[in-house]
């Protein structure tokens, strides 16, 4: 399987691509990374050096994919954080090369706008680009709480108005949805819901919550999420299999005090995760 992932980069660190390309390539994947930015660090720190590229460098590259001729065994594109309309706008055109090179190819939109507790966090500008085009156009969003209020134009405080934001989301266009944080007035306060909906229904898989905060899970589990999706056709088989690395990935940077995702020192939780969640119908 051969995934476009057009995404941010960090030299130190693990966010955007340097997030999502290494599980996508230990679970066997080739991975064609295009990066929007190129970092010294994630901006958490609070300082970084590095530069943001601009939508016509992402169009170069995906015309120099092209003229290799390989465009059309591209599976699939995944996108993450936009860090402008211009760039937003490359990524729907690379969207549409790669769908006209190859009709079963899909795309992956990781919608990032905002979290609970910050708000919108992204240039003004982007909320209205994800809503309006990214997200109708894809096959699998990756949303949060937030911005699955934001995408559906509506509160999510209990299951059941969770399922009618997804339900609201499907009806725009996206085949398959996982919210990959979800607390509800049913969630206990020690863990946290994923919930995934497909066309076979929506799933729900619980797990513990743990004591840290870090940066670049949420491109992690949107490319386990996507690529487990793609090889299995389920959504409740990809979020039992998604939750579970995610899950052990976090437990482990956890357990070292890690301020850094431990990507790479965790990287057996792709393949064999050391707990695993059932899917529960919902």
């Amino acid at each position: 399987m051969n995934i476009l992932s057009i995404q941010s980069w960090v030299a130190y660190g693990h966010v955007g691509n340097a997030s999502a390309v290494f599980p996508m390539q230990r679970l066997g994947c080739e991975v064609w990374a295009i990066h929007t930015v190129q970092f010294s660090n994630h901006t958490g720190y609070g300082a970084w050096k590095g530069r943001v590229y601009d939508g016509t460098m992402v169009e170069e590259l995906v015309d120099g994919i092209a003229e290799r001729g390989v465009l059309g065994q591209c599976d699939g594109v995944i996108s993450g954080y936009m860090g402008s309309s211009d760039i937003g706008n490359a990524i729907m055109a690379a969207v549409d090369k790669v769908r006209a090179a190859n009709p079963h190819a899909t795309y992956c939109c990781d919608p990032v706008i905002g979290d609970v507790g910050r708000g919108i966090f992204v240039r003004p500008g982007i909320p209205e680009f994800m809503r309006d085009k990214a997200v109708p156009a894809a096959d699998v969003i990756t949303p949060n709480q937030f911005e699955l209020e934001y995408l559906a134009g509506r509160e999510v405080t209990t299951l059941e108005t969770a399922k009618a934001a997804i339900a609201a989301i499907h009806r725009v266009g996206p085949k398959v949805i996982l919210v990959t944080s979800l607390d509800t007035q049913e969630t206990p306060a020690d863990a946290v819901d994923l919930v995934a909906s497909d066309a076979s229904g929506t799933y729900r898989v619980r797990t513990p919550r743990l004591g840290l905060s870090i940066n670049g899970a949420g491109d992690a589990i949107a490319a386990l999420f996507n690529l487990h999706w793609k090889r299995s056709g389920s959504a409740a088989q990809a979020l039992e299999l998604a939750s579970a690395s995610i899950y052990g990935l976090l437990k482990r940077t956890e357990e070292a005090g890690s301020r850094e995702i431990l990507t790479v020192a965790a990287q057996d939780e792709f393949v064999t995760p050391s707990r695993r969640f059932a899917a529960e119908k919902i």
